[in-house]
């Protein structure tokens, strides 16, 4: 049953009544059961926070590794026992082949570009590929430029979602997967490669006197694939708003993985809202790395920059965000949401990257008040 009281809006995100916000209450990550609420202030208007629970950020791209190994150059810097989230740099061949047997793992290229050697077989990558690699996978990458990379991890497989009515070609037409297939390894004059297996979090060596990638043929549905986001269609309405599932790309358990494109607003309808709406994290946590353009909705971020808003505290578009948007007919951003249902704690590694002032970017004039 649904049910309207007082100053409402026949249809969410469009012409709401003046002098009024509107705030999405929904469950399930706007899968489930939903109230839109029409405040007369922003619930984000706030004017201290005291206590743990306050919109982050992460400067990322600033991490520099003090080692070139691949494994170390991994900065963890949010977690929960479903997903592990860490950005790292590779600037050399990898030393070592390597194995998580610990979850799935989607690379995310955000810049760079080499090549990425498998058991199925290797595949050459740029910035904007997603590399989907099945636990248990051996690989080994090879940068031909300075690559650093999104590293989303899971303990759930990583699968595509269903489309629904949308129907299979939705989002991108399954064809343009690539799908390595095995080739001879390029000679190596050495007399030992080394496997680093990561299990329950530790890191064991298995050594070999062969290449551990040595596999001339597989068949079967289960492989390693990749993805760019120039191949992603986003679905878009020109009167309404659509909700981020609507951008969802992989899934696993308890974690949605979202691509956020260029793609024309809602200029259909003059009175529909084409920035996001205020929304409060209920049964989600929400990440977002940014990836490349123009974030028109948020101040003071740049590409390599990642905000996480958690459970329990509203966020949506910052002080002039919507009258910017009244000149514009497109965005032009790509990020990578990632959403959980379980809360994720920031990682003590990557504190030092915080922009502790995030919180107040809400304000018109930013307080000098600092979270206790």
């Amino acid at each position: 049953m649904l049910y309207n009281r007082g100053r409402t809006t026949p249809q969410a995100h469009v012409d709401l009544p003046e002098g009024t916000v509107e705030e999405e209450y929904g469950r399930d990550g706007f899968f489930g059961r939903y109230a839109h609420f029409y405040r007369t202030e922003p619930p984000v208007n706030w004017t201290r926070i005291e206590g743990e629970l306050r919109p982050r950020a992460l400067r990322l791209a600033d991490h520099r590794p003090e080692s070139d190994d691949y494994l170390a150059s991994r900065l963890p810097f949010l977690r929960n026992a479903d997903v592990v989230l860490s950005f790292a740099r590779l600037d050399a061949p990898m030393g070592y082949h390597f194995r998580n047997a610990d979850g799935d793992e989607v690379l995310f290229i955000h810049e760079g570009a080499g090549r990425l050697e498998t058991d199925f077989g290797p595949l050459t990558y740029e910035k904007g590929d997603y590399l989907v690699i099945p636990r248990g996978t051996v690989y080994r990458a090879i940068p031909e430029s300075a690559t650093s990379l999104l590293v989303i991890e899971t303990a759930g497989e990583i699968k595509q979602p269903d489309r629904g009515i949308l129907g299979q070609h939705a989002l991108y037409d399954p064809s343009v997967i690539r799908i390595p297939s095995p080739e001879p390894a390029p000679r190596e004059d050495r007399s030992e490669w080394e496997l680093k297996i990561k299990r329950q979090g530790r890191l064991s060596s298995v050594f070999y006197p062969f290449n551990p990638i040595n596999i001339v043929g597989w068949k079967g549905d289960l492989s390693v694939w990749q993805l760019n986001v120039r191949d992603i269609r986003p679905v878009s309405s020109e009167r309404y708003h659509l909700p981020p599932t609507a951008h969802c790309t992989f899934m696993a358990d308890n974690v949605v993985i979202c691509t956020f494109l260029p793609r024309p607003l809602e200029t259909g309808d003059p009175n529909a809202l084409r920035v996001p709406y205020y929304h409060a994290n209920i049964d989600y946590d929400e990440v977002l790395f940014y990836h490349n353009g123009n974030f028109f909705s948020r101040e003071g971020i740049c590409p390599g920059m990642a905000t996480f808003h958690p459970q329990g505290i509203h966020h949506g578009p910052q002080p002039g965000a919507r009258e910017a948007a009244e000149t514009k007919t497109r965005t032009d951003e790509e990020a990578v949401m990632i959403d959980t249902r379980n809360p994720l704690e920031i990682c003590e590694e990557a504190a030092r990257f915080e922009w502790e002032e995030y919180w107040m970017s809400w304000q018109k004039s930013p307080l000098s008040a600092k979270t206790k």
